[in-house]
């Protein structure tokens, strides 16, 4: 049953790379055919700029998540799964922002590479949520609000219910 599973998986990689690689030399080929056929006043410095690293990603993507065959035909290692979450989507994310900027910067003009801006952006909203979320995470582990509270003086709800029903006074050391 595993075996099938890393089939299945191995099948679906194949197919995802192969798609995004055609679709990528299609849209870089229209750009640089439009670049040259038309000689508008485009640079070719955003391209290589922002497509750069899109291209890098891709072929990261590629070495990841590519099946591996023995000399006899069978698999050997069906790659990581390309539809993971985490980094995985973050990457695909930006070969998707890229690609639509290319084909807007072919249809309008060279402006639109500006879109490109709201990756990184996009990253440090990431990392500030994953920051805030591990933060509030760990006030429960001795830095959380009563607790803290408790400790330097101020006593939590429980505390003063069992202290108005007669109950022991809570006395910290």
């Amino acid at each position: 049953m595993a075996q099938k599973a890393a089939k299945s998986l191995a099948a679906r990689n194949a197919s995802t790379l192969n798609r995004t690689h055609l679709i990528a030399l299609v849209l870089h080929t229209i750009y640089l055919l439009l670049h040259f056929t038309f000689n508008r006043p485009r640079s070719l410095k955003p391209y290589f700029l922002l497509a750069g690293p899109t291209l890098l990603i891709e072929f990261y993507l590629e070495r990841l998540g590519r099946p591996r065959y023995t000399d006899d035909g069978n698999l050997r290692t069906p790659g990581e799964d390309l539809g993971a979450t985490g980094l995985t989507e973050y990457m695909w994310d930006v070969i998707y922002w890229t690609w639509g900027c290319m084909v807007s910067v072919c249809l309008f003009n060279d402006r639109v590479w500006w879109l490109w801006v709201v990756v990184p952006l996009y990253s440090v909203w990431l990392a500030y949520t994953t920051f805030t979320g591990m933060r509030s995470g760990f006030a429960g582990m001795g830095g959380g609000s009563e607790q803290a509270a408790g400790a330097a003086g101020g006593e939590s709800k429980r505390q003063k219910k069992l202290e108005k029903r007669g109950g022991q006074k809570v006395q910290y050391r």
